[in-house]
């Protein structure tokens, strides 16, 4: 068990379509203050059912009673759910922020998953002391994205639904079609490279952080990713929606 998180010390919570996880967040390190916990992800995933598990997963740190920041996997737009690729139907118009408040009986904000990622590689990881435009990308089931301008979300990019020579971007590039197609490294690393130069076209960033598991296999694509922007592979990986989401609960999108 990690030292005593202290009372004021915030709660991010990350959940996903196989499972919601959270831990009490420092801010000041970019680390978790106590241990990781996990619960599944219910089936049907409705807002009520995750509502549910998410107030059980709040209880379980009674001693950190700050703010709290729950990720969603859709776009958020003041609190409300609009969109729902990997989670239930029934999530599309649900006032998240409004459910998870009276759920749990703590004040909660509620942000993009990917968005949330990109706010904590920006202030702790890969991007951390980055200037200008910092693109993240995660290369997973689709692709999701975070705009970070001088420290300062742009929220719900969706730059992997862009459309690239007739085809939704996440449907060519994403990680779980290479994986589909049996694609090599290289052959992937083309797509990539389509999709990378399409993102430089449109908003000429000074850095992007690729994301996702297989970053962890960066060495094995990214130096064939051509193209002018530095790239490098993101750091917090798998803690970075938890650290996000409480990042986001304090300060919001600064």
């Amino acid at each position: 068990m990690a030292d005593d998180p202290g009372t004021d010390v915030p709660l991010g919570i990350d959940f996903g379509g196989s499972g919601i996880k959270g831990a009490p967040v420092d801010l000041d390190r970019g680390d978790f203050a106590d241990d990781r916990q996990r619960i599944p992800t219910p089936d049907p995933s409705t807002p009520d059912a995750v509502s549910e598990v998410v107030a059980e997963l709040i209880g379980s740190f009674p001693d950190a009673s700050g703010p709290v920041g729950i990720t969603v996997p859709g776009v958020v737009r003041h609190g409300t759910v609009t969109t729902a690729a990997n989670i239930d139907q029934s999530w599309i118009g649900a006032e998240a922020e409004r459910l998870f408040t009276a759920a749990s009986g703590r004040a909660v904000r509620v942000v993009n998953d990917a968005d949330a990622a990109g706010l904590a590689e920006v202030r702790y990881g890969a991007a951390r002391g980055a200037h200008g435009l910092v693109i993240v990308t995660t290369l997973g089931t689709g692709i999701g994205s975070a705009l970070v301008n001088d420290g300062v979300l742009v929220p719900n990019s969706e730059l992997g639904h862009l459309e690239i020579d007739g085809y939704v971007a996440e449907h060519r590039a994403a990680n779980s079609v290479r994986e589909s197609k049996d694609l090599t490294m290289e052959k992937w690393a083309k797509r990539l490279t389509t999709y990378y130069r399409h993102l430089e076209r449109l908003f000429s960033p000074d850095l992007f952080v690729v994301g996702g598991g297989v970053s962890k296999r960066a060495d094995e694509f990214l130096p064939m990713v051509e193209i002018d922007t530095q790239s490098v592979p993101a750091l917090l990986r798998n803690k970075a929606g938890i650290i996000g989401a409480a990042l986001y609960a304090v300060e919001g999108s600064a």
